[in-house]
């Protein structure tokens, strides 16, 4: 029980080499192994460099590897092309979709009186941990979890058991979860490695899934002064020890903390990993805490093409929107079908500015018509990235024109607060 390989710092530059190493080091230490399942993250984290990390172990295990189950959450199952480009050379027969509504099984029950005590009194549930039937039922002597830890607006530092109980976890379980997170308060939870929604699935983890033998592979993830993703950490272990090193090292890395409010934010969505506002909107949850009241916040976002990534709760967030808690709230209220979709009430909460600053889309393939309707102002692409070229700005403050924005190139890698604002919250 315990760490298994550990190496980190704000200055480290992890090479392959020494990432397969790492690894290897600990697969060594776990013993032979014989029946090996993977649950790395899908396309949408391929900076997380888990599909390298994965690839390393498939090489290390041979055809003890028999599957990997990507942790799709409630994300569309991945492309031919994108296990190719995330997972190389690795035979695709090997990966299974997750399909969080049908193929899950409930290993255990998380008791309502906890969610009382975590929510502080506002939710009245009990929520179930869910996981897919692979892993309570596929026979494997070994499931590594890989996935990288940075900060996250549901669970305050992505990864760790999240990646189980959400990534391969089933409606209830993903809507109850961050439903919590909403109703508790983002900027309550961002950043924090401890929060309610992360002790909910701890308890999961205590009591139900000690019969489930999860190693964890966890990586830290963050540019160097040259502009370059590095690996900054990796962390491997069986037990919340691995998590809370790379945790400590994401807030040191991946945490920008500013001694200024920012009045105007424009924030780029690589068109390889953003293509739906239930991803984009980490545009608004990771630079929330830095903007100023009546902030501009321009969202550049040439292949965003829907707004949820599941067709039903596309069609819900089209419906209702994204127009703050209060509305947000009465809405689940009145409507069943939002009701029993909790995780599209929470992702409207968390993609509304609250009416504190003005949130300005301009997408690739949405109309005018379409974003107004969600509750945001409309940008036209082609002009904003005319007017904000990402190819000429750098990360940080720039002067354009005679003004002062704030630039953002990826806002998956990072959360970025005013120091008074997140002192407060």
């Amino acid at each position: 029980m315990g760490l298994y390989f550990s190496i980190g710092s704000e200055t480290t530059e992890l090479t392959p080499e020494q990432i397969r190493d790492g690894l290897y080091t600990a697969l060594d230490k776990l013993g032979q192994r014989g029946k090996v399942l993977a649950i790395p993250p899908d396309f949408t984290r391929f900076h997380s460099r888990s599909g390298e990390l994965t690839r390393y172990a498939w090489q290390y295990y041979g055809d003890r590897m028999t599957d990997v189950l990507p942790a799709l959450g409630t994300h569309t199952p991945m492309k031919p092309d994108q296990i190719t480009t995330m997972f190389g050379e690795m035979p695709h027969t090997l990966f299974r979709p997750h399909n969080w509504r049908t193929d899950v099984v409930t290993v255990g029950e998380v008791p309502a009186e906890f969610i009382r005590q975590q929510s502080e009194g506002k939710l009245d549930f009990t929520w179930p941990a869910q996981v897919n039937k692979l892993l309570r039922d596929g026979g494997f002597d070994l499931i590594l979890s890989i996935g990288q830890v940075v900060p996250h607006e549901v669970i305050g530092m992505a990864n760790y058991n999240k990646n189980v109980f959400v990534g391969t976890g089933g409606h209830l379980g993903i809507h109850r979860s961050h439903f919590l997170g909403a109703v508790y308060g983002m900027e309550r939870i961002m950043g924090r490695a401890d929060n309610p929604v992360r002790r909910v699935l701890n308890y999961a983890s205590d009591h139900f899934a000690q019969n489930l033998p999860i190693v964890y592979a966890q990586t830290v993830i963050a540019k160097n002064e040259s502009g370059e993703l590095v690996m900054r950490g990796l962390y491997i272990g069986d037990d919340v020890e691995c998590f809370e090193k790379a945790a400590a090292l994401s807030l040191r890395v991946n945490f920008k903390m500013l001694d200024r409010q920012i009045k105007k934010a424009i924030v780029y969505l690589d068109p390889h990993e953003f293509k739906s506002t239930w991803l984009g909107n980490k545009a608004i949850y990771r630079t929330r805490m830095a903007l100023a009241d009546d902030a501009d916040l321009i969202v550049l976002a040439p292949a965003v093409e829907e707004f949820g990534e599941d067709p039903g709760i596309d069609k819900l967030i089209r419906e209702y929107g994204y127009y703050g808690t209060p509305a947000t709230l009465d809405a689940v209220k009145r409507d069943p079908n939002l009701a029993a979709n909790l995780s599209a009430a929470a992702h409207l909460i968390h993609g509304s500015s609250e009416g504190r600053f003005k949130i300005t889309y301009c997408p690739g393939h949405l109309s005018k018509e379409e974003i107004e309707k969600a509750g945001f102002q409309y940008g036209d692409l082609k002009t904003m990235l005319a007017r904000y070229n990402p190819e000429k700005l750098a990360d940080g403050y720039n002067m354009v024109d005679g003004e002062e924005v704030f630039y953002i190139s990826n806002p998956g890698l990072g959360l970025w607060a005013y120091k008074g604002r997140f002192d407060a919250s």
